[in-house]
């Protein structure tokens, strides 16, 4: 039996935490993990499980904002693994994964081996946007980031990047924070190497090239006549016009080229593809 299979039988539910990057996901986390019993996160690389990091790498130790992403997305197989097993040695039953959209937090649970998410909550859903007006500033001017464990945790691993630490007071009716299941919640505050250096954006017209050497890797004789790239709060979104070769088994191979582009773009960049349309123009060869 595999870990998902594991995992379902004994009952485990995966909530989701989305939000673009640097509107608060790692500060809310704490609160939304409150009101639903949640005892563990996954948050940028670690797995964190009342107020202790389990296993993982955080990915803001990385030194550029590319592999920043990577460790987020655990490219890494053998740190993936390791974070499955303490999984399953855990016996967690409710886990929170915080991710920039809804394909990020699903595919961060498919590599882990863990269930989809059941209920998936938007930032906007728990945060005013005062808040996280507030909380995009900070990371874009001064390039704080929020790690929700104390700073003991911090300060063992990942000293380096350590700033500061935060502490607030939970409390599972909000409005009023004072009575006996009051408690208190620590957060740290780092900065980034990557955060100092400044984010590497990937040009509509890199990702254009990118696109196009993949089809004609994929396929030298399918011919791309258009690409157009659209960018929203959840991703990129491609839409390929193609003349195709008489013959090809059209379903199959359109659908095949799609996750083919998909896949090396994301495993080369880092970043995640939201879609990838392809408009057949004509099919050639046709007398």
């Amino acid at each position: 039996m595999n870990l998902l299979a594991k995992f379902a039988q004994r009952g485990m539910m995966v909530y989701a935490l989305v939000g673009e990057s640097g509107t608060g996901k790692s500060f809310r986390a704490k609160l939304l993990a409150q009101k639903y019993g949640i005892s563990a996160l996954i948050d940028d690389g670690l797995l964190i499980q009342d107020d202790k990091i389990l296993a993982g790498k955080s990915a803001k130790r990385e030194k550029t904002y590319m592999g920043a992403v990577r460790a987020a997305l655990f490219d890494d197989k053998e740190l993936r693994d390791q974070v499955a097993r303490m999984l399953q040695k855990s016996h967690i039953k409710k886990i929170l994964i915080l991710g920039t959209s809804e394909k990020m937090v699903q595919k961060i649970a498919l590599r882990l081996q863990l269930p989809p998410p059941s209920k998936i909550v938007k930032i906007e859903d728990i945060s005013t946007r005062e808040d996280i007006e507030k909380a995009i500033r900070s990371r874009q001017i001064e390039g704080k980031h929020v790690i929700p464990v104390p700073a003991i945790e911090i300060k063992k691993s990942y000293s380096q990047i350590f700033y500061n630490s935060i502490r607030e007071l939970l409390h599972k009716g909000q409005r009023n924070p004072v009575g006996k299941d009051a408690k208190m919640s620590e957060k740290s505050i780092v900065t980034p190497e990557f955060s100092k250096k400044g984010r590497i954006e990937i040009s509509e017209a890199a990702l254009s090239q990118m696109a196009m050497h993949c089809v004609n890797e994929y396929d030298p004789s399918i011919r791309v006549k258009k690409l157009t790239i659209k960018t929203d709060s959840h991703g990129y979104r491609l839409i390929i016009t193609i003349d195709i070769p008489f013959g090809k088994q059209l379903t199959g191979e359109i659908h095949n080229l799609q996750q083919y582009i998909i896949d090396n773009i994301e495993r080369f960049t880092g970043i995640l593809i939201e879609e990838v349309s392809i408009i057949i123009d004509k099919i050639t060869g046709v007398s």
